[in-house]
């Protein structure tokens, strides 16, 4: 299974963006997908993350300014981010919970999108 995001990029204080990520491979079933980002010197940590495809999760600095979505078929996860802090520069990692054919249930995580926001 390999994710590939896009959408990362530098973004003013108060602005918007919008993350993309495909999962590709033989993928047999979806537990959980979304967000996790990292800024430097800190660890990383959830941004959002859709649950069965019914349940969704925030971190709590994200609450209120994030809407994650996804497609199961097309095995995609979107992040719409509003009221872009200078605390949200970080490198945005998606991220799936799957299993594939020939492979049991496991975490997968794509390359990192970087998003800088400048005040």
């Amino acid at each position: 299974v390999q994710l590939q995001a896009s959408g990362g990029g530098l973004v003013q204080a108060g602005g918007s963006l919008r993350l993309s990520c495909a999962a590709s491979g033989n993928i047999l079933s979806v537990n959980q997908k979304g967000w996790y980002r990292q800024a430097p010197g800190k660890q990383r940590e959830l941004v959002a993350l859709i649950i069965s495809d019914v349940t969704t999760r925030y971190g709590d600095s994200v609450k209120g300014r994030s809407t994650v979505s996804g497609d199961g078929v097309k095995n995609t996860v979107y992040l719409q981010m509003t009221g872009l802090k200078p605390e949200d520069t970080a490198v945005y990692y998606c991220y799936f919970y799957a299993r594939s054919l020939g492979t049991g249930d496991r975490a997968y995580w794509g390359q990192g999108t970087l998003v800088t926001v400048s005040s």
